[in-house]
C-alpha cells in the first residue's frame, strides 16, 4: 500500500501545522481534510490527462519545491552516498547516534561544497 493511501494517519505525529508533500498526495478530499485538521497545505498540485497545470499552479509548485528540495537532498544523500537509512543497531540511543552521525557527515560535506563554491566565486 502506498503511503498516500494512509496520508492522514501519517500526520498524527506531525509537530508542525505545515504539510509539505509531492503531487501523489494531492486530492480535493485531502485538501479539505487537511484544512479541517488545522494544517496549512503545501502539497503539490497535479495535472490531469489532457489538462495540464495552469501557469499559476506551475509557479506555485515551483515555489513549494524550493523548500522541499532542501529536505529531499539530505535524504537522497543519506540513501545514495551513505548506505541508506536502514539502521542496524540495538537500542534507540545507538540508532539516534548513527542517524546523528549521518546528519553530521551530510553537513560537513555540504559545508565543504559551499566553501569550494565560495572560493571559486560562484
Amino acid at each position: 500500500m502506498h503511503d498516500s493511501q494512509v496520508f492522514h494517519e501519517l500526520l498524527s505525529d506531525n509537530t508542525s501545522k505545515d504539510v509539505w508533500a509531492d503531487s501523489a498526495y494531492y486530492s480535493e478530499e485531502s485538501e479539505i481534510t487537511l484544512d479541517a485538521m488545522g494544517y496549512r497545505s503545501h502539497v503539490h498540485k497535479k495535472g490531469k490527462r489532457g489538462k495540464a497545470l495552469s501557469k499559476r499552479d506551475t509557479e506555485e509548485n515551483r515555489r513549494k519545491s524550493r523548500v522541499r528540495v532542501r529536505v529531499e537532498h539530505v535524504f537522497g544523500s543519506m540513501e545514495n552516498e551513505q548506505g541508506g537509512m536502514l539502521v542496524r543497531t540495538i537500542g534507540i540511543l545507538r540508532a539516534a547516534v548513527k542517524v546523528g552521525m549521518m546528519n553530521l557527515v551530510y553537513n560537513m560535506r555540504r559545508f565543504v561544497s559551499l566553501q569550494s563554491r565560495l572560493a571559486l566565486g560562484a
